[in-house]
């Protein structure tokens, strides 16, 4: 992680085509790299939704990460919230989601 003084939460939803080309694996690859604790998850309308804990900066790179998504995923919309960090996520792992595709 990188020396932001405070941890904050990030709550992102992704749509376009998000499912079924590997973008969670993606997502779980980018938040890994930058050492940030939560999840990423598919939705059952076929969004993909992450929430991630670390240092400001480290999540405006995952960001960016979520809006490039891999070569086969088409990205529509972003939508961020963030919040105070809130703790307890653990590290960075992929939920079962209503799309098994990936």
């Amino acid at each position: 992680m990188r020396d932001d003084p405070d941890p904050v939460r990030l709550e992102v939803t992704v749509r376009g085509r998000v499912q079924g080309v590997g973008y969670r694996y993606h997502v779980l690859r980018a938040a890994r790299e930058l050492g940030l604790e939560g999840w990423v998850s598919n939705e059952a309308d076929g969004s993909v939704r992450t929430v991630a804990e670390g240092p400001r900066s480290a999540l405006e790179d995952l960001v960016a990460a979520l809006r490039d998504g891999p070569p086969a995923a088409i990205v529509d919309r972003v939508v961020e919230t963030w919040q105070p960090a809130r703790g307890g996520l653990g590290p960075f792992s992929i939920r079962s989601g209503a799309h098994r595709g990936d």
